[in-house]
């Protein structure tokens, strides 16, 4: 398994605001799932920080695929590496 962060930047906001419940019930089955670590946008609402433990990036990808979000087009990925987790989230 390997830890993933990936922050998003938002874009097309009246669209993404329309498809949130949706994401947000995707995030939570994925939660469910143990496949979502942390999840939840910066205070400004410019983007959000996802950490995520999958097999791999291509699992990373499939779920994203599968995001209410991605047919959207209502985020651009600013970054997604691999983060080795010092701490565990309390």
């Amino acid at each position: 398994m390997a830890i993933f962060a990936l922050q998003l930047t938002f874009k097309n906001n009246e669209r993404r605001l329309a498809v949130r419940p949706a994401h947000r019930e995707y995030l939570t089955s994925l939660k469910e799932a143990g496949k979502l670590v942390a999840a939840g946008p910066f205070g400004d609402e410019t983007g959000a920080l996802l950490i995520y433990d999958v097999a791999d990036e291509a699992e990373l990808r499939d779920i994203l695929a599968k995001d209410p979000y991605t047919p959207e087009d209502v985020y651009e990925i600013a970054t997604l590496k691999e983060w080795k987790q010092l701490f565990p989230l309390s």
